[in-house]
């Protein structure tokens, strides 16, 4: 018999790092950001300008600091069983075109008219 896998209780969600992991509000302001999926310049003023944390986060995107955080992240987690790797989740919107989207070009018919009352 195989050995059991030992129940670990999963992490709470973070949706902010407490001051003494972190001394900026920046990572704050892009954690809200990308949880809530809001635009910039929507940030509550608690996380400092938003302007400020956006060149952040680009600035940490082209430095590859955002990956290196996720990889150190799910490294511990999988330590301690936290990560669930059958759960996945995508995120969508669909609606209508506004103001009915761009003309298309008329369907050609592919035969004449044959309806029998056809005068």
């Amino acid at each position: 018999m195989g050995k059991q896998k030992r129940k670990v209780k999963p992490l709470p969600t973070i949706w902010e790092v407490s001051d003494e992991q972190w001394q900026r509000a920046a990572l704050n302001g892009i954690i809200y950001q990308m949880r809530s999926g809001g635009q910039w310049n929507h940030l509550p003023p608690s996380f400092g300008d938003d302007s400020s944390v956006h060149r952040t986060f680009q600035r940490w995107v082209q430095k590859g600091v955002l990956k290196r955080i996720w990889a150190t992240l799910v490294e511990n987690c999988e330590e301690l069983g936290g990560v669930d790797w059958r759960w996945q989740s995508a995120d969508g919107a669909m609606g209508k075109a506004r103001f009915g989207g761009t003309t298309s070009v008329p369907t050609p018919r592919i035969a004449g008219k044959t309806a029998p009352n056809a005068v």
